[in-house]
């Protein structure tokens, strides 16, 4: 009897102490599938940030969603959309507002959680007929905004959606959209809302807002002939990037030029021109006098930086995958981040992140 009461303690007591002792942590190899490609980021802040990415499996790609508080010294798993690698070579978009809130988009699907990645939900858009393309997606004074391109037979529209905080579908904004042969937009957030619709590089509609419910029109960013690209409110000013139609002056190469507003809804100015070489692919400020553009030709990946407000410029060249560079975004403190290439091409991708406002970059391992 004194026997087996000792064994059946000294069994309790092993168990005890085997819930007592943590876990091993999980190996890179665990955390990180074999294979991983990065198809996009978005960061909320200097030091965290996540990563979708894809790897191969099963003959074909399989998503993984990571997260990193530390700059990308170490990762940890989430849970990921249900989204497929598209085959068109659509980006993958994914935007972060909060350590709990996110969006997913392939251009054409939306995908949202509210639990940091647990569960994934998807998001419907009103009176979208296909083919369309949701270039922006996020969220600012609890509502979330969309813009969104259709194309058709020589006219197309784009236009901005819109809906409640975790609303299940999103909306046309009245008085928000442009047709023409050639649409595009821009929205950003941070320090208010901007909003820039455009057609034909001719018809030019902006707005600004400071807590996403009431917008005031302005004048355009940019001047007639020039797309504008928009970074939010740098130390109370706001800077854009102007860029000709690609292909000029020559092809694989775009006419552009940084401009500056004193305030949300001031008017801006600056003829401080940029570098040319390449397409213009994406955009993004440090500060209102360090900027960087992120631009592709002739199969190269370019970043173009300044620090001094446009009046003199640096290169780097990245890499010679030659498909496209994503996600361009300074969360803060001289750090930015920008994907290059795609998990399915044939080099592949690769994150690279700046510590000092875009002067110079180097590329994030996983594992």
């Amino acid at each position: 009897m004194i026997m087996s009461i000792l064994r059946r303690t000294a069994l309790t007591l092993s168990v005890l102490t085997a819930l007592a002792v943590p876990a091993s942590p999980a190996s890179a190899e665990t955390v990180v599938p074999k294979g991983f490609q990065p198809a996009s980021t978005s960061w909320t802040g200097p030091d965290t940030g996540y990563v979708l990415g894809y790897s191969p499996c099963a003959k074909s790609w399989c998503p993984s969603l990571l997260a990193t508080a530390d700059g990308g010294h170490h990762w940890r798993r989430l849970g990921a959309p249900s989204l497929a690698l598209p085959d068109n070579h659509n980006h993958v978009a994914l935007t972060f507002v909060t350590e709990r809130v996110a969006y997913v988009s392939d251009g054409v699907h939306v995908r949202t959680t509210r639990d940091g990645g647990a569960t994934w939900h998807p998001v419907g858009l009103v009176g979208a007929r296909e083919p369309f393309y949701v270039s922006k997606i996020t969220e600012t004074g609890g509502r979330v905004f969309a813009v969104l391109s259709t194309y058709g037979e020589g006219r197309g529209s784009t236009r901005l959606y819109s809906a409640a905080a975790g609303a299940p579908v999103l909306v046309p904004v009245p008085g928000f959209a442009v047709t023409g042969d050639i649409t595009y937009g821009d929205l950003a957030v941070g320090g208010g809302l901007q909003v820039a619709l455009g057609a034909n590089y001719g018809d030019e509609k902006y707005w600004t807002s400071r807590d996403g419910v009431s917008f005031t029109p302005a004048a355009p960013p940019c001047p007639t002939g020039t797309v504008a690209s928009l970074a939010g409110v740098r130390d109370r000013q706001v800077v854009a990037l102007c860029s000709s139609s690609p292909g000029s002056p020559q092809p694989g190469s775009t006419e552009r030029s940084v401009r500056h507003a004193p305030r949300l809804g001031g008017t801006f100015s600056g003829t401080d021109a940029a570098p040319v070489v390449g397409i213009t692919q994406g955009f993004g400020a440090a500060s209102p006098a360090s900027a960087t553009i992120a631009a592709e030709g002739g199969g190269v990946g370019f970043l173009h930086s300044t620090a001094d407000g446009g009046r003199t410029w640096t290169t780097t060249v990245l890499s010679e995958r030659g498909l496209s560079l994503t996600d361009l975004d300074f969360p803060g403190r001289g750090t930015g981040v920008v994907v290059d290439g795609q998990p399915d091409a044939a080099g592949g991708s690769a994150l690279y992140r700046s510590t000092d406002g875009g002067t110079s970059w180097h590329e994030l391992l996983f594992g």
